[in-house]
């Protein structure tokens, strides 16, 4: 699966909501993953932006389709990005071969702290 990284803003209708109601921030969540998706972490912000969460989905038209799903209800404005783990960056930039291939779903222990 490949990663990515969605940043969030909340218009005001999206502030209300979880003004009034937290937890739909984790039905969102599993909304994303009945998109084909999965939120592997998420942390509230302080600055431009209201959240940052990192995902996981088999391809970038799945995660388009998560953020114009998302956008398209009005209560928040998103950007998304493909990552790249650090640990695979390296490995390419050194002509390796990218420590996970497709199927693995397991980070190495090494990362796995790192990461989350």
């Amino acid at each position: 699966m490949q990663m990515y990284i969605m940043l969030s803003r909340l218009t005001n209708e999206g502030r209300e909501t979880v003004k009034n109601n937290p937890e739909r921030i984790k039905e969102v969540d599993q909304e994303i993953e009945k998109m084909g998706a999965k939120v592997l972490a998420q942390y509230a912000l302080l600055g431009l932006y209201d959240f940052i969460s990192v995902l996981e989905a088999p391809d970038n038209e799945t995660i388009a389709k998560v953020s114009i799903e998302l956008g398209s209800r009005g209560t928040v404005q998103i950007q998304t990005f493909a990552a790249t783990p650090i640990f695979e960056f390296i490995e390419k930039m050194e002509g390796g071969v990218p420590a996970k291939h497709p199927g693995e779903e397991n980070l190495p222990e090494e990362y796995e702290e790192k990461m989350y």
